[in-house]
C-alpha cells in the first residue's frame, strides 16, 4: 500500500459490484478504486464513468498483474472465480470474491489451498446476507441453552431470485435463460441453496451426510439470442441431512412453489423452538410450557448489517479478522452443494466432508 491507501481493481462489473462493492469501497477512508475490467471494454468504460474509476483494462490479466493495485475485487460469475483468485494471489494481491465461491468443491479447495500459501494476503468470500440482522440473536439464544439439544431442523425456501415480480412463485415458463441456469457458468450452484446452507452453519454447524432429490421443472428456455437452451440446473430441491451436531434436517428450495411464498426456518430442540420467517425477517420462539410461539424482538445492538467491504479493508489493514466469510467456510458450502448434486445423480447418501 502506498501512503496507507488501499488500491483496488475490479474484475467483473455486474449487479452486486454496482449495487454493493463499488459504493461500499468508495465509502471507506483511504481506499481508491483504480481500475476495472469487464466482459467488454465498452461496458467497463460505462462502469468507470459511473464510479469515477480512472483506468479501464481490456482484459483481467493486465489488470491483476499491474503494479497499480493492492487488492482485487472479483465480481464475475462463478466459472471465473478460481482462475481469477489464483491469478490474484500469485500476483500478491488481496482478494474479495463474489459468492458463490466456485463451480464445485475441487475449485473451492484449490482456492483455499492457494490462500494458505499466501498467509500475508487477505481472502474473503462475499457472505450470505439474508439473515445478518438476526444471526447474533439466534446464535446467542442457542449458546444460552434456549433450545436445549437440537433435534430437528426444517427449512423451506421459495426462490424468487432473478424475477421481475418477486411475489410470483409459480413455474415461470416464459422467463429467458438466465446465467444461473447455465451449469457451464454456475457449476453445481442452484437457486439460494448455498446461501441458506452457509447461514444454517452459523447456527448449527455443517452436515455429515446428505441425501437429495432434485427436479428441473422448466426444462427449456430461450437465451438472449432467441435460441432454445436446455436447462440442467434444478429449480426444485429436497434434501435430508444428518447434521454433525446430531440433528436431522429437512431442507427444500423451490422456484415453482405457487402461492407458498417466503422463507421459513424451524430449529426444534428438547427445551425450545425457534422459528424464523421472512423476508423481512421476524423471529419467533417458545419453550416447554408455553402455549404458542411469541415474537422475539431483536435488540438494535445485535442487528448485523452488510459491512463486507469495510471488513475486507479492515482486515487488509490488520484491524480485524475475516468472519463473513472466510475461504474455509466457502469450501464447506461448496462441498454441500456438490453432495446434493451427487446424491441426486446417484440415488445414494453422500458423506461430508467429501
Amino acid at each position: 500500500m502506498a501512503n496507507g491507501i488501499v488500491r483496488v481493481g475490479l474484475v467483473g462489473a455486474g449487479g452486486n459490484t454496482r449495487l454493493r462493492h463499488a459504493p461500499g469501497l468508495r465509502a471507506q477512508d483511504g481506499v481508491e478504486i483504480v481500475s476495472v475490467a469487464n466482459r467488454s471494454r465498452e461496458s467497463g468504460e460505462r462502469f468507470a464513468g459511473e464510479f469515477e474509476i480512472p483506468k479501464v483494462y481490456d482484459n483481467w490479466v493486465d489488470l491483476i498483474n499491474a503494479d497499480d493495485t493492492d487488492a482485487i475485487c472479483i465480481g464475475t460469475w462463478p466459472y471465473m472465480h478460481r482462475t481469477l483468485t489464483l491469478a490474484a494471489l500469485a500476483a500478491n494481491k488481496h482478494v474479495l470474491c463474489e459468492a458463490r465461491m466456485a463451480m464445485n468443491a475441487k475449485e473451492a479447495h484449490d482456492m483455499l489451498d492457494a490462500s494458505r500459501l499466501k498467509p500475508n494476503l487477505v481472502t474473503q468470500i462475499v457472505p450470505a446476507p439474508s439473515t445478518l440482522d438476526v444471526d447474533a440473536t439466534i446464535q446467542d439464544m442457542i449458546a444460552d441453552g434456549y433450545l436445549g439439544e437440537i433435534l430437528a431442523i426444517k427449512l423451506r425456501v421459495s426462490n424468487t431470485e432473478g424475477r421481475a415480480n418477486r411475489n410470483e412463485t409459480f413455474a415461470d415458463t416464459e422467463a429467458p435463460f438466465h446465467w444461473r441456469q447455465n451449469q457451464l457458468l454456475s457449476g453445481y450452484n442452484a437457486m439460494s441453496m448455498g446461501i441458506w446452507y452457509e447461514q444454517l452453519m452459523r447456527y448449527v454447524g455443517p452436515a455429515s451426510k446428505v441425501s437429495a432429490m432434485t427436479k428441473v421443472c422448466v426444462k427449456q428456455r430461450l437465451d438472449e439470442n432467441g435460441i432454445l437452451r436446455s436447462v440442467s440446473v434444478p429449480d426444485h430441491i429436497n434434501v435430508l441431512c444428518q447434521m454433525a451436531c446430531g440433528a436431522q434436517a429437512e431442507l427444500s428450495w423451490s422456484s415453482v412453489s405457487g402461492l407458498q411464498k417466503g422463507n421459513e426456518l424451524w430449529l426444534l430442540g428438547t427445551e425450545g423452538t425457534l422459528n424464523l420467517r421472512g423476508a423481512p425477517n421476524v423471529l419467533y420462539g417458545g419453550r416447554k410450557g408455553d402455549a404458542e410461539l411469541t415474537e422475539i424482538p431483536i435488540p438494535p445492538e445485535k442487528k448485523g448489517a452488510w459491512r463486507v467491504e469495510e471488513e475486507w479493508i479492515n482486515a487488509i489493514r490488520g484491524e480485524e479478522q475475516i468472519t463473513r466469510t472466510p475461504f474455509d467456510v466457502g469450501v464447506q458450502y461448496m462441498e454441500f452443494t456438490e453432495a446434493v448434486a451427487r446424491s441426486s445423480q446417484t440415488g445414494q447418501a453422500i458423506s461430508l466432508p467429501l
